[in-house]
């Protein structure tokens, strides 16, 4: 079977990013492994267990990476994250300090809402319909 397992997102600090996306987004951590060069492996993932595309967290290492920091989509949504129960999450991610872009909107293809990661990359919360 064919898939995509990991999306890289060019981040500025290993551990600050491991914290947003495991404590605000809840994420969880699937590797964190020292590499040979001082950076390190690292994969998170939605949710409790393997079942979909995991980010791999890529420190920037020069300054043409670091000026992609928060902008890897030229300002547009570029994450989608689906959710089973839209009104729980939004709550505890807002209570968890995740800046919301907008108010929740119910559309034909589900409940969504855009916000920004640590970074100010733009995410859509979205649960399908039905």
């Amino acid at each position: 079977m064919r898939r995509i397992a990991l999306v890289t997102l060019v981040v500025d600090d290993y551990d600050e990013a491991v914290r947003h996306y495991t404590e605000a987004l809840g994420f969880r951590l699937v590797e964190d492994t020292p590499r040979p060069d001082g950076s390190r492996w690292v994969v998170v993932e939605p949710g409790t267990e393997a079942c979909g595309t995991g980010l791999l967290l890529a420190r920037a290492k020069d300054e043409a990476q670091r000026g992609r920091i928060g902008d890897q989509t030229g300002g547009r949504v570029g994450f989608f994250l689906y959710t089973d129960d839209f009104a729980r999450d939004h709550a505890r991610m807002s209570a968890a300090g995740v800046t919301f872009l907008e108010e929740p909107r119910h559309e034909p293809y589900g409940s969504v809402a855009v916000f920004q990661d640590l970074y100010g990359n733009r995410w859509d919360l979205l649960q399908p319909a039905g």
